[in-house]
């Protein structure tokens, strides 16, 4: 097993495996059109659709008068009523044009939010918030070692680790502390009294130095000239001007202090620089990269194969995610090509997050979400009252809002990662989604209907080449919605649901009566049972 790329044409198989992993979402045509194609040619799809299906975030309350359009309003941002609303508002925003397309910067944008996590609700003004996912999407192809440079002065970040309050003669390490720990370069084991593998406490009190001075921007007024982004501000008097001198771990560096805006900025820049100069930096982007896309084990000489092959290509790419990305996915290592150990499987290995599961299920089934630019009473209800509000916390990942810092415990906290999505406290939300769907409705708590649901039928007809024949609609229903292509007594499992201990041929009179009626009372009831049924089996909680 190597990074070798596979040179065939991908097929089913292959094209599900990777489409799963580099998106949220696919439906069949884009199966179909990926799976006859190379990995190549499917990364030049998959990197393609920027597509824009909703603009810009809209608030439709108070119903009296609505704030509208507010990241466009003249309004000092602090200013602004309702943020928490509003913040769900942009987080959903950001779901319903990634629902709208299939673009591999989607998944790249969560995986850098699971790697310099803020939690909405604690990044101040949602102009702020807003800001903060257009620079994670700027970067979303680009260099994290950039990213690292420029999330410094992003105003919802220095709201959220207190860098703000960070002064030459108060310092506060927060933001220096995680900045080192979870974004960057990492700990390491523990090998003496404040002193890890990769960095020292006293390094922690060196970069807090580093990070002093700067401030939030609260209008918004300071625009980044290489992102055209909003954000902080440098305040010159209290930043910490000495001299930073690092532990062991960096060499004994010796870092000058700015006592002017460029030049600290320019500390920073060297500051970060020293940081990525170091092996273990590029290994600990890399091993997120593996868990994220790949699984969440390796072997040993996957670390030799796999791991630091990678870890080497990112360093000679300035820490450029996407062509790593690529190396990845386009691998025979990916694809499981020629390896016949089967307790090691990377295809189906990685249980669905909340946000895969739902999005998935959204394309594949073809539910159309209301169309905020035509429907927002309806689409207000769908993403705020039930996305918001009800599936995502019920199902353990708030949206762009975890706990802590740390991000996910699904994404970081081993030994169990994403088997955590699945609790006694969240299985119930994920079982029950799919019933939403189907009834367009709020099953999961208030507010009731939303204004769009599954057309089991129509979606039968249009996508099921032979509808008629049960064994064959369960067959093409799991060669879209499942990793592997399933047994034959899975397939009479399901069959048993509809057929009711009837031959196979009730089903096909069935269908039938329902071509030349027109009636379809007793097929939708039947499809709807099998769809919830398919939705919620083992096989379609894995990726």
């Amino acid at each position: 097993m190597s990074l070798a790329p596979i040179t065939s044409n991908l097929g089913v198989s292959r094209a599900k495996h990777l489409l799963r992993r580099a998106c949220f979402h696919y439906n069949k045509n884009l199966l179909y059109t990926i799976s006859n194609l190379n990995v190549d040619e499917a990364f030049e799809v998959l990197t393609q659709d920027n597509s824009i299906a909703y603009s810009e975030p809209y608030d439709p309350k108070p119903n009296d008068n609505p704030h509208g359009y507010w990241l466009s309003s003249d309004t000092y941002p602090p200013d602004v009523p309702n943020q928490g609303r509003k913040r769900g508002l942009i987080s959903q925003w950001w779901f319903y044009n990634m629902i709208s397309r299939n673009n591999l910067r989607d998944k790249l944008l969560f995986f850098l939010h699971s790697t310099f996590t803020i939690a909405n609700g604690q990044a101040g003004a949602s102009h702020y918030f807003y800001d903060h996912l257009r620079l994670l999407n700027h970067f979303s192809e680009g260099s994290i070692k950039d990213l690292a440079k420029k999330i410094t002065l992003d105003n919802a970040m220095l709201n959220y680790l207190d860098n703000t309050q960070n002064n030459a003669n108060n310092p506060n390490e927060n933001y220096a502390r995680e900045f080192l720990e979870l974004f960057t370069i990492t700990k390491g084991e523990q090998i003496g009294e404040g002193d890890y593998t990769n960095y020292t406490e006293d390094d922690v009190i060196q970069a807090a130095r580093v990070f002093s001075g700067f401030k939030t921007q609260l209008d918004r007024s300071n625009i980044d000239p290489d992102t055209e982004i909003p954000i902080g501000r440098i305040s010159v008097n209290q930043h910490d001007q000495g001299q930073k001198i690092f532990s062991h771990a960096f060499d004994n560096y010796v870092l000058e202090g700015g006592d002017d805006e460029e030049s600290i900025l320019i500390e920073l820049h060297e500051f970060v620089d020293m940081i990525f100069a170091k092996g273990a930096t590029a290994k600990a982007y890399v091993e997120k990269l593996y868990r994220f896309f790949v699984k969440s084990e390796w072997k040993p000489e996957d670390e030799i194969n796999i791991i630091i092959p990678l870890s080497q290509q990112l360093v000679s790419n300035n820490y450029n995610v996407l062509p790593i990305v690529k190396t990845l996915l386009s691998s025979q290592h990916f694809y499981d090509a020629g390896d016949n150990d089967p307790s090691d499987e990377i295809i189906g290995s990685i249980i669905k997050s909340p946000l895969q599961l739902i999005s998935s299920c959204i394309r594949n089934l073809n539910f159309q979400i209301p169309d905020p630019n035509i429907d927002i009473d309806n689409y207000y209800r769908f993403s705020i009252f039930f996305l918001k509000n009800t599936y995502f916390p019920m199902t353990g990942m708030n949206l762009f809002e975890p706990e802590t810092v740390a991000g996910y415990p699904a994404v970081y906290q081993s030994p169990d990662f994403d088997r955590l999505w699945f609790s006694s406290a969240t299985i119930l939300a994920r079982y029950r989604m799919v019933e939403c769907l189907i009834t367009g409705r709020n099953a999961l708590g208030q507010n009731g209907q939303f204004g769009s649901s599954i057309d089991s039928v129509l979606l039968i007809q249009e996508h099921i080449s032979s509808p008629n024949d049960i064994y064959n609609l369960i067959n093409d229903i799991s060669e879209i919605l499942y990793p592997f292509s399933i047994q034959p007594q899975r397939i009479e499992y399901f069959a048993d649901l509809i057929l009711d201990g009837y031959p196979s041929y009730y089903w096909t009179d069935t269908w039938n009566n329902y071509i030349s009626s027109g009636d379809d009372t007793i097929v939708r009831n039947k499809l709807d049972l099998l769809i919830k049924s398919m939705i919620n089996a083992a096989e379609n909680q894995l990726m």
